[in-house]
């Protein structure tokens, strides 16, 4: 299915499974720049939404209730993702409820989070740059499941690197990472394309750069 699809499908579930305050926030919470964050930055990256809760509710630091742009949820990963719109209403914002807001914040990463902000021109103009972001920290956590591969040590360290970066990595990069020999980053290379796991991104008698094969680039998600 496409994006309006299996958006749809994605907000039913969710609202068929809240009742009360919850249900309230996710029908009055989710509006255009959520919207647009998962149209031009998730759906890019990748064509599904699991994992994925909107408006998701955390204890708050104060004994209440708060509520979350996006959470994405997995053993061990925690991540909450934030659009912050501009509007006037952030020109008339006390001392106190900036302090607050702060303090919100540094309370999710006591407890386990993973804070990740955008702004809305940000998700409106800059979508590569934030789908970027997102795959860099979910990455970071996914790369440890190559350790479960039967790959070598160096064509796991590669394609530890590529999903850290985020885009396509150079041999000369792999070579300053692992500090290996221009021979080796060649086989190296050679075996995770015969794979499939890397697919050459830029030239073409020569290859210059080598970006993640999809089975890889969004791994188990």
């Amino acid at each position: 299915m496409g994006f309006e699809e299996e958006y749809q499908a994605f907000m039913n579930t969710h609202s068929q499974a809240r009742t009360g305050e919850r249900l309230r926030r996710l029908q009055e919470g989710h509006k255009h720049a959520e919207i647009l964050f998962l149209k031009q930055v998730w759906w890019p990256l990748f064509h599904h939404f699991r994992y994925l809760h909107p408006e998701y509710e955390v204890d708050d630091f104060k004994d209440g209730k708060r509520y979350l742009d996006f959470a994405y949820i997995r053993p061990a990963i925690r991540i909450c993702l934030e659009i912050d719109g501009y509007g006037p209403h952030l020109k008339n914002i006390s001392r106190w409820e900036f302090s607050n807001s702060l303090e919100r914040q540094n309370q999710l990463v006591i407890d386990g989070w993973t804070v990740i902000r955008f702004s809305y021109d940000q998700v409106k103009d800059q979508p590569r740059r934030c789908q970027q972001i997102v795959q860099q920290v979910i990455g970071r956590w996914l790369g440890d499941e190559l350790d479960q591969t039967s790959l070598s040590f160096h064509e796991k360290e590669v394609l530890r690197l590529a999903i850290q970066k985020g885009e396509a990595i150079t041999p000369i990069e792999i070579e300053k990472y692992l500090k290996l020999s221009d021979k080796t980053v060649k086989k190296v290379v050679s075996q995770l394309v015969d794979k499939k796991m890397l697919i050459p991104a830029s030239g073409v008698a020569r290859v210059r750069s080598y970006r993640l094969g999809d089975h890889v680039k969004h791994p188990t998600l």
